[in-house]
C-alpha cells in the first residue's frame, strides 16, 4: 500500500498559497485492507475512508468509465491493480492532476507543474468531456486564479460539450453550488467569460448572457455593454469582500436590461421591474437559497431609488425602508445599500469613487429604527386611534427620525 498526496494540495503548495486540507490517493489497497488499518469508511460513490487519526481522506486508486449522460453517469472501478496516474488521468485539469509521495517527489505526468508556471488551464485528457461540472469548475478556477488562461483546445471541447447537450443534463443545485463557489472567487467576472466564450452561459444562464452587447447611456456608463459593466460590479463585490447574498443580487440586479428592445437602447426605462421578475425565474431554476434570492429581487427592484438618495426627501425614505422590510430586517436592506455601491462603483473609471448614498441611508435607516414607535402606537391607540390611522402616526414617527437625523426639513 502506497499513499500520494494528491490534487488541490500539491496545486497550491507549488503556487505558495495556503494549504489547509490534504487528499490522498492510496494504491494497491482494498477496502478490507483499509477498515483493518483502522480507517473509516465514508465514500457512497466510491471508496473513501477517512485516517483513523489526521481524519484526511483517502481514496482508492480508481478509474471511471461513462455509462449515461451527464455527471452521475459513470462506473467507478477501483481495486490494488490501479495505478497512481490511471487515477490522476481521469482528473479535470493539469494543474490538479499531479501527487507527492510520502517523501514529498513530485509526480506529474501530464504536465501539471508546467501548466502552472505558463498559467493556463488545460484538461488532462478527453475524458474531461464526460463530466459537464467539469466546464463550471474551470469557469471557477479561473475566477479564482488571477491572470491564468484556457487552453485553446480545452475551450474548443467545451464547446464541443454544450453543443452535444452535456450541460442540459447538470440539476439545479449542483449548477448553484459552482456557481455560488465562483462568484465568492477572487475575480468572479472570469466565470463569467469562460463560460460565456464556451457556449455554456447562454444555456445556464441565459438572463446573464443576453446582456453581452447591450448599451447603456455612455454619461452614467462609460463602459457601455451592460455585460461588460455586470463583469466590473461583480469584481467590486469582490474587492469590498461581499458576502454572497450581495454578491448573487449584483448578479441580478440589472437582469431586466436584456430584455428591452433594441428601438429603445441605450435607455432602459423600468427595467427595473423585469430584472425583478427575472431575477425570481432564475432564483427558482436554481433553487438558490432564500437569502440571496430575497436580496437579488429587493436590488434589482429598489436599486435606481436607492442610487437617487441625495434627492430623497425624508418621507421618500421611509416609505423606501417600508416597501424594503428594513423595519423588520435592517441588515437585509444594508446589504442591499452594499450592492448598490458595487453596482456604483462597477463603472468604467468608477472603482475609487465614493458613495455617499450608503451612508445617507444607513444614517436615516438606524434613525427610523430608534424611533419609540410603541409609545406612538399606544398613544394612538388611547386616542381611540386604530389600523392605518396608528399605522400612519407611525409612519409620521419614523419620518421625523429621518428628518431630523439628515437635518432635512423639507416636505
Amino acid at each position: 500500500m502506497k499513499r500520494y498526496i494528491v490534487g488541490g494540495a500539491v496545486r497550491d503548495a507549488l503556487l505558495g498559497r495556503p494549504v489547509n486540507d490534504h487528499d490522498w490517493v492510496v494504491v494497491g489497497s482494498t477496502p478490507e485492507d483499509m477498515v483493518a488499518a483502522g480507517y473509516l469508511p465514508v465514500g457512497k460513490d466510491f471508496p473513501v475512508f477517512l485516517h483513523p487519526h489526521t481524519h484526511e481522506e483517502h481514496a482508492l486508486a480508481r478509474t471511471e468509465r461513462k455509462t449515461a449522460p451527464g455527471y452521475r453517469g459513470f462506473v467507478v472501478h477501483a481495486d490494488p491493480s490501479v495505478t497512481l496516474e490511471e487515477d490522476l488521468l481521469r482528473r479535470d485539469l493539469t494543474i490538479n492532476a499531479m501527487a507527492r509521495d510520502e517523501d514529498g517527489r513530485l509526480i506529474d505526468p501530464y504536465g501539471g507543474a508546467r501548466d502552472l508556471e505558463a498559467r493556463v488551464l488545460r484538461h488532462v485528457s478527453d475524458a474531461f468531456a464526460e463530466d459537464p461540472v467539469r466546464i463550471l469548475r474551470l469557469a471557477r478556477f479561473a475566477a479564482r486564479f488571477e491572470g491564468f488562461t484556457v487552453a485553446p483546445e480545452t475551450l474548443a471541447l467545451v464547446r464541443q460539450m454544450v453543443e452535444a447537450g452535456e450541460v442540459d443534463a447538470l440539476v439545479a443545485e449542483r449548477v448553484w453550488q459552482e456557481l455560488s463557489t465562483g462568484l465568492m472567487e477572487k475575480t468572479p467576472s472570469r466565470m463569467l467569460q469562460v463560460l460565456r466564450d464556451g457556449g455554456a452561459l447562454a444555456r445556464l444562464l441565459p438572463e446573464v448572457d443576453r446582456l453581452y452587447g447591450v448599451p447603456q447611456p455612455e454619461a452614467h456608463h462609460p463602459e457601455i455593454d451592460t455585460g461588460v459593466h455586470l463583469e466590473m460590479v461583480l469584481d467590486q463585490a469582490a474587492t469590498l469582500q461581499t458576502p454572497l447574498t450581495v454578491r448573487y443580487a449584483c448578479l441580478c440586479h440589472d437582469l431586466g436590461k436584456g430584455t428591452t428592445p433594441p428601438a429603445e437602447w441605450p435607455r432602459h426605462i423600468e427595467h427595473e421591474g423585469r430584472s425583478e421578475a427575472l431575477a425570481r425565474d432564475m432564483s427558482a431554476r436554481l433553487k438558490v437559497p432564500t437569502e440571496p434570492a430575497e436580496l437579488a429581487l429587493l436590488v434589482a427592484r429598489e436599486h435606481s431609488n436607492i442610487h437617487r438618495a441625495a434627492d430623497l426627501r425624508p418621507a421618500t425614505i421611509t416609505r423606501l425602508f417600508e416597501r424594503c422590510d428594513a423595519f423588520r430586517r435592517p441588515h437585509r436592506f444594508s446589504e442591499a445599500l452594499w450592492a448598490c455601491e458595487c453596482d456604483a462603483r462597477g463603472r468604467l473609471g468608477h472603482a475609487s469613487r465614493p458613495y455617499p448614498q450608503r451612508d445617507r441611508l444607513q444614517t436615516a435607516l438606524d434613525a427610523a429604527l430608534q424611533a419609540d414607535v410603541k409609545t406612538v402606537a399606544r398613544e394612538a391607540q388611547a386616542q381611540g386611534l386604530s389600523g392605518p390611522q396608528i399605522g400612519e402616526r407611525v409612519h409620521m414617527a419614523r419620518v421625523d427620525a429621518v428628518r431630523r437625523a439628515l437635518n432635512d426639513d423639507a416636505d
